[in-house]
């Protein structure tokens, strides 16, 4: 809303024009025709209207219909940020987050600066100028720019601009400098002034930092992740192999992205794919990606975010927390977009998971984005503490698009014992509960018999269904869920790690447990009717492994084929599944802007 006032203003037109924000805009007739108009794409079509009136209204607010919005020029177009030292060792943190496209005071990606423009001003003598300034607590995190003839000028306080722009009109930029975090909420305002004489007029844009999102379920997969293996693990490269085969067959043609540093075989746990967009021509959303570091300042294998920065492609270290398991980026995952109890989430929604009362690093980071609100839900009951060792959602032919899938202890402790019960006088007791080869199995491997008579296995398991229960009664309670959009994936936990390899911690009424078979919930969607699970190496009957028949019927609710990959030996044994050892790039371009609430 544009301003005028004397040039040198009285303290009582100060004070009023402070305490009711801004003043109405003057008329021609009290500035000569001097007004001051800039305007922002605030109707978010991608566009700036300096002839119409459609960006004027309301350009100094923000809210989930209107408001202008900028990007965090992250990326690095030239590719001319380093990752390593001259002699191979990686930069420091800090040097690693210093390099992008925002660095200095230099366009290098004007294509992410966000537009814009001034109204001509009419009838201004040849002595008129016209000034800029950022506004605001962020204005050292953002860059204005000023465009003259085919190159771009930093605004600086000394930028001045000359009567002949001013009636041509100005063509601007801005970007940031960095993303949102705790302490700042992403809003800057550009404040435009002309004087001409002894008048002046002043009007003013207020603009917001675009949200870092995550990503879900619904979206395309446009290209996967996997840790290739150092050369001393052949069952690790044999892995990444496989599942590049697996990512291929489901029609992905990007070839699979391999991080080199085989020392850290865990691609879900130190990096989550995220981006960042803004309203582009023709309303199809502008997006850089932006590659979110684990909040893990410790763990060396999250320096790998910054190799992949790129054009397109930026990369944030949230700058907390130590290489602790609650903040693994395994224990953070994507509720896709629902609606409920008068809350949207156009992008969808996170859950991550608390270890007690603790929450992981990455916490306030993604609340402070105020756009995907962390639903916290509690992983402390499991050893490695991860949401997705018992949870995920599955796209789906409902009205709301998607369902809930979920470990179910009870189901897959029932279906050993129907396998038993029907396997009387044929032997089925003596069945091995697992059907892994010899050379898999460094200790006893119990047969059904022996394993549904194990006290303590069955404490583990009415633990670990309790404790789903619970979370599954938060996801529904927040959602909306319904019980027939809820799938149940036939799992069984136990305590510790590969405890029938003779591991087993002392015993104990609730104590921290992990997938007894590989979790089939932790696996891979990879699209709406492909899904990529841990090999399961249950119990053979009759020539089938009943376990794998189970958790293919029930990805088939929701039109899903179940694929089969081997991680026992690379991630099994070590406490996670094919999913803790891979990642996804999903399609980014969600108008997340554009919310009904």
């Amino acid at each position: 809303m544009s301003r005028v006032m004397p040039k040198a203003p009285t303290a009582l037109v100060i004070a009023l024009a402070t305490a009711c924000g801004t003043v109405p805009a003057a008329t021609a007739a009290e500035t000569g025709d001097i007004r001051a108009d800039l305007r922002a794409d605030v109707n978010r079509d991608g566009a700036v209207d300096v002839t119409g009136d459609s960006d004027a209204a309301g350009k100094t607010m923000w809210n989930s219909r209107r408001g202008a919005i900028f990007l965090p020029n992250l990326g690095d177009r030239q590719r001319r940020c380093k990752t390593r030292t001259p002699d191979g060792r990686r930069l420091s943190n800090a040097r690693l987050q210093a390099c992008n496209d925002a660095q200095g005071n230099v366009v290098r990606a004007p294509e992410y600066l966000a537009p814009l423009r001034t109204v001509p001003v009419g009838n201004v003598s040849d002595a008129a100028t016209g000034g800029l300034q950022l506004v605001g607590a962020g204005k050292s995190k953002v860059r204005l720019f000023l465009q003259r003839g085919d190159a771009w000028t930093y605004v600086t306080a000394g930028t001045r601009v000359t009567a002949a722009e001013l009636r041509a009109g100005l063509q601007l930029g801005l970007d940031g400098r960095d993303v949102i975090r705790e302490g700042w909420d992403g809003r800057i305002t550009v404040r435009f002034t002309v004087t001409d004489g002894d008048r002046t007029s002043t009007d003013e844009v207020m603009l917001r930092a675009a949200p870092v999102l995550t990503q879900h379920h619904l979206r395309r997969v446009e290209q996967a992740l996997v840790v290739d293996g150092n050369r001393s693990d052949p069952n690790q490269r044999k892995f990444a192999r496989e599942f590049a085969k697996e990512v291929r067959k489901a029609g992905i043609a990007k070839p699979t992205y391999k991080f080199k540093d085989g020392s850290d075989i865990w691609a879900q746990d130190f990096i989550e794919p995220g981006y960042v967009s803004m309203p582009g021509p023709g309303g199809k959303p502008r997006v850089l990606r932006m590659m979110i570091r684990s909040g893990q300042m410790d763990r060396d294998a999250g320096k790998q975010v910054f190799e992949m920065r790129g054009p397109g492609v930026g990369a944030v270290q949230i700058n907390k927390g130590r290489y602790d398991q609650i903040n693994s980026t395994g224990n953070l995952e994507t509720i896709p977009p629902y609606t409920h109890n008068g809350k949207s989430y156009p992008a969808g929604r996170i859950i991550t998971g608390r270890h007690g009362s603790r929450l992981p690093a990455h916490t306030g980071f993604l609340k402070a984005q105020q756009a995907q609100d962390p639903l916290v839900l509690d992983t402390g009951w499991l050893g490695v503490g991860h949401v997705d060792e018992f949870v995920q959602f599955l796209p789906a032919d409902t009205p709301r698009g998607w369902k809930i899938g979920i470990a179910d202890p009870e189901g897959g402790l029932a279906l050993l014992r129907k396998a038993q019960r029907d396997g009387h006088g044929h032997g089925h007791g003596h069945t091995k509960v697992f059907s892994i080869p010899r050379s898999y199995a460094d200790g006893r491997v119990p047969t059904f018999d022996q394993a549904l008579s194990d006290r303590q296995l069955l404490k583990d398991n009415a633990f670990a269904a309790r404790k789903i229960k619970e979370n599954l009664a938060l996801l529904k309670r927040e959602t909306g869920v319904t019980d027939t959009e809820i799938v149940k994936i036939p799992a069984m936990y136990e305590g510790g790690f590969g405890g029938f390899l003779g591991q087993r911690p002392a015993p104990a009424q609730d104590r921290p447990v992990g997938a007894y078979h590989p979790g089939a919930v932790n696996g891979v969607v990879l699209s709406p009717t492909t899904y990529l699970a841990p090999k399961q190496w249950g119990p053979v009957v009759s020539g089938k492994d009943i376990l794998a028949e189970a958790v293919t019927k029930a990805y088939a609710q929701v039109g899903m084929r179940v694929r089969h990959l081997d991680d026992w030996r690379t991630h099994h044994v070590m406490g996670g599944e094919v999913h803790c050892g891979t990642n996804t790039i999903r399609a980014a371009d969600t108008a997340w802007w554009n919310s009904p609430g």
